[in-house]
């Protein structure tokens, strides 16, 4: 019958193998480098429309549409001027434009521009 002190230097024995041959598994199952992301596809149809910097009221909305039968996915606006702010840039009713609105700190007029991305 073997001792206690044998069985316990076979069971470490044993164990420092079992973890020595999983270490060198794990090891050979590491993934390489993850794959480069691939790039987005654009939306059939994709067309930036923009509405050149005009000069309106304050708080005057201006809209810009897409074309044809496209529909808007996304769009912005700019306020320009000394102490300008662009107050509102959101989707038409229809999701088929842009609307954008602003105002001037000391002016009556607002320069305003309006971009809307379109697609099919």
């Amino acid at each position: 019958m073997p001792s206690i002190k044998t069985t316990a230097l076979a069971l470490a024995a044993t164990a420092m193998a079992t973890g020595l041959a999983t270490a060198g598994v794990a090891s050979a199952q590491t993934p390489s480098k993850p794959a480069a992301p691939r790039a987005a596809a654009v939306p059939p149809g994709y067309q930036i429309v923009a509405l050149a910097n005009a000069n309106v009221p304050n708080f005057q909305r201006r809209v810009v549409v897409c074309p044809g039968s496209k529909h808007v996915l996304g769009g912005g606006g700019e306020a320009r001027g000394n102490g300008a702010i662009l107050v509102g840039s959101f989707p038409t009713d229809d999701g088929r434009g842009w609307i954008a609105l602003g105002r001037q700190i000391g002016y009556n007029d607002v320069g305003i521009s309006v971009y809307a991305i379109c697609a099919d």
